[in-house]
């Protein structure tokens, strides 16, 4: 999973994908690639729920997480 913030592109809205990540996958430009949406949620929430017993992640995932989404590896 990666992070990103999405950029005003035109009329439209574009995402910036990360030097590291473009090496690690050796990606090119025009290259098509495959990836999934979602809106960034609390890590918070994530972690603890609304209530007990919420979350299906595991401690070390939601770490890992929180980890690159401050940028932190």
């Amino acid at each position: 999973m990666m992070m990103s913030k999405t950029r005003k592109w035109g009329s439209s809205l574009g995402l910036i994908i990360p030097k590291r990540i473009v090496e690690k996958l050796q990606l090119q430009e025009n290259q098509e690639v495959i990836f999934e949406i979602q809106p960034k949620t609390s890590v918070l929430k994530e972690m603890f729920g609304v209530g007990k017993g919420k979350t299906k992640k595991k401690t070390e995932q939601i770490i890992q997480e929180a980890r690159i989404e401050l940028g932190v590896d």
